[in-house]
């Protein structure tokens, strides 16, 4: 009986030590970031750079797989929540996921995640370089006059660019035929090829694109003017006031890992995060792409997420664009 007590001592305090060992040699191994939007665009340039810099510190790679479709990101954040919550699955998402459970398209509300935001960039529409629209009130008057003839290109349905585009259109009056993409990269590129004749990404996105005079700005979706390269990009509020009812809405780029994670995992990334967005290569990002980066993680970037999943969900229901009642799920208005 002695020896069998002795034995189980020595088991228990092998197990402690184990799981001490695995606490303190986090991460022994490569880490994945699932990302739920397509490659290219603002949430996958801005991951791809902080996990580069994350990797200096954690001393493994971070490699990022885009796994998209679904609604609001659904099909990557349901395969990032499936995996173990033990660190090495990570969810590469923007603001526009908090849309997925008014869409019918995740089970979860966002509080079964802690968050990491990045930073964002305000939205504006830009049009393909030959269309015949040279200011923002020209391109509504055609599409009230014939309204969806005109083609809209943003990213998937419920993203922040989808419902900007809707906001615009309630707030102008216009109607147009939205065409959805698996990424802001993909709706960019439909505008310059002709595909569809206006998008609505962010001036990050877009910024080189528009200094390379591929894509032409016709207004921000915001209430301020925007200057960009010199030059002045006016305010769609100025000519459509009605906008301040539904608009502006503001991205937040990010991650997210789950929330039952333990806290040594959750405090190490926490760490690594907060040196890569004092690095070099990211704070060239934020001034070249006139990206706002703002580092956030724990208790206010999870406050910022709630409210966005309030405010988003809600305005997507308003706008007759949700599947679900945002209060059947528990959602606060």
């Amino acid at each position: 009986m002695k020896k069998l007590l002795v034995t189980l001592l020595i088991l228990v305090a092998s197990i402690g030590f184990i799981s001490a060992q695995a606490q303190v040699e986090y991460p022994s191994r490569d880490i994945t970031n699932i990302l739920v939007w397509g490659a290219g665009g603002g949430t996958d340039t801005a991951n791809r750079l902080v996990m580069a810099e994350m990797a200096k510190e954690l001393k493994v790679n971070v490699n990022v797989n885009n796994v998209t479709g679904g609604v609001g990101g659904s099909v990557g954040m349901y395969e990032a929540y499936g995996k173990p919550a033990d660190g090495y699955t990570l969810c590469g998402l923007s603001e526009s996921v908090v849309t997925a459970a008014v869409q019918g398209g995740f089970s979860n509300r966002m509080n079964v995640w802690d968050f990491f935001i990045i930073g964002g960039s305000p939205d504006l529409v830009s049009v393909t370089p030959n269309a015949p629209y040279n200011t923002v009130a020209e391109l509504i008057e055609a599409a009230k006059k014939n309204p969806k003839s005109i083609r809209a290109g943003a990213s998937a349905a419920g993203s922040i660019h989808h419902l900007n585009l809707l906001a615009f259109e309630k707030g102008s009056g216009a109607q147009f035929n939205f065409i959805p993409y698996d990424s802001s990269a993909a709706s960019q590129n439909a505008a310059m090829t002709g595909e569809v004749t206006l998008v609505i990404t962010s001036v990050q996105e877009q910024a080189e694109l528009l200094k390379a005079g591929k894509l032409r700005p016709l207004a921000m979706l915001t209430p301020n003017a925007f200057s960009f390269e010199g030059k002045s990009i006016p305010s769609a509020f100025t000519s459509y006031p009605r906008l301040a009812d539904y608009l502006p809405l503001e991205q937040q780029i990010g991650f997210a890992i789950r929330k039952d994670a333990p806290e040594a995992v959750k405090a190490k990334l926490q760490a690594a995060f907060k040196v890569a967005m004092t690095s070099e290569p990211i704070k060239k990002f934020g001034t070249e792409r006139y990206f706002t980066l703002k580092g956030y993680v724990g208790d206010e970037a999870n406050k910022i997420f709630d409210k966005l999943e309030s405010v988003f969900s809600w305005t997507l229901w308003d706008l007759g664009a949700a599947k679900v009642n945002p209060q059947t799920l528990g959602i606060p208005r």
